[in-house]
C-alpha cells in the first residue's frame, strides 16, 4: 500500500462587503459615542445629560452613515454595471478585439503558443465566463465586495448602533468618572477585537491592528474630555 502525500490546504480569507460594512460602522459608532460621553463627561454634567446627548448623537451618526454608505455603494455598483453593459456590447460587436485582449492577458502571464490558445479558446466559448475575466482581469472589478446598497445601509445602521451603544452602557448604572473609565475600558476592548479581526483577514499583525484601533478611539476620547473641561472651566457648559 503506497504512501499518499498529505494534502495541502491553504486558508484564505476573503474580505466581503458585510465584513467591511460592520468594522466600519461599529468603529465609527464606538468612537463616536465615546467622544461625546468623554467630551459632555468633562463638563461634569448629569449622567441623563451624558446619555441623551450620546444616544441623540449615536442615531444621528447611525443614519447619516447609513444614507452616505447607500450612495456610495450605489454609485460604486453604478459604475460597475456600466462596465459589465460596455464589456458585453464589446463582446457581441467587436468579439475579436475582446479575443485579443483576453490573449494578451494570458500572455503577459507567462502563456504561449498552443498553450494560450487553448486557454483563450476555452474562455471565450463560455459567455459568463469570459464576461468575469475581463471584469476581474482587464478591469480588476468585483461585485461581490461592492454588495448591495440597501443591504449595506442597513448593516452600517445596525453596527454602529451596536458599537455606539456601549460606551452610554455604564451611565445608566453610575455617575461621575467611574462610568467614563468603565466606557473607555470597554471601547479599547471592542476595538481591539474589531482591529484584530479586519487585521487577520487582511493578513496583517493581529496586534498591530488591534492597538491601532483601539488606540486611535482612546485618542478622540481624551480629547473629547479635554474640550469638554475646558468649556465647563471657561462657565460655557454649566452643570
Amino acid at each position: 500500500m503506497g504512501i499518499s502525500e498529505p494534502r495541502h490546504i491553504e486558508r484564505h480569507q476573503k474580505e466581503t462587503s458585510s465584513i467591511r460594512d460592520f468594522v466600519f460602522g461599529f468603529g465609527d459608532g464606538i468612537n463616536t459615542s465615546l467622544g461625546i460621553v468623554a467630551g459632555v463627561g468633562g463638563a461634569d454634567v448629569s449622567s441623563n445629560i451624558i446619555i441623551l446627548a450620546a444616544i441623540v448623537a449615536m442615531f444621528t451618526g447611525a443614519k447619516a452613515m447609513a444614507v452616505q454608505n447607500y450612495l456610495a455603494v450605489k454609485s460604486q455598483r453604478q459604475i460597475l454595471e456600466s462596465e459589465i453593459e460596455r464589456e458585453e456590447w464589446e463582446m457581441e460587436n467587436v468579439p475579436e478585439a475582446e479575443r485579443q485582449e483576453i490573449e494578451d492577458v494570458y500572455r503577459a502571464k507567462g502563456f504561449s503558443g498552443n498553450e494560450l490558445e487553448s486557454i483563450v479558446k476555452k474562455i471565450t466559448s463560455n459567455k459568463k465566463v469570459w464576461l468575469n475575466t475581463m471584469l476581474t482581469e482587464e478591469l480588476k472589478l468585483n461585485l461581490e465586495i461592492i454588495g448591495s446598497p440597501l443591504k449595506s445601509a442597513f448593516r452600517m445602521f445596525g453596527s454602529f448602533l451596536v458599537g455606539g451603544i456601549l460606551p452610554i452602557v455604564p451611565y445608566f448604572f453610575a455617575h461621575g468618572y467611574m462610568p467614563l473609565l468603565v466606557a473607555i475600558s470597554i471601547s479599547l476592548s471592542a476595538s481591539f477585537v474589531i482591529g484584530a479581526v479586519k487585521s487577520k483577514l487582511a493578513n496583517l499583525s493581529i496586534v498591530r491592528g488591534g492597538l491601532e484601533m483601539a488606540l486611535l478611539g482612546t485618542g478622540i476620547a481624551l480629547l473629547g474630555y479635554g474640550i469638554g473641561s475646558e468649556l465647563a472651566n471657561i462657565g460655557i457648559l454649566k452643570t
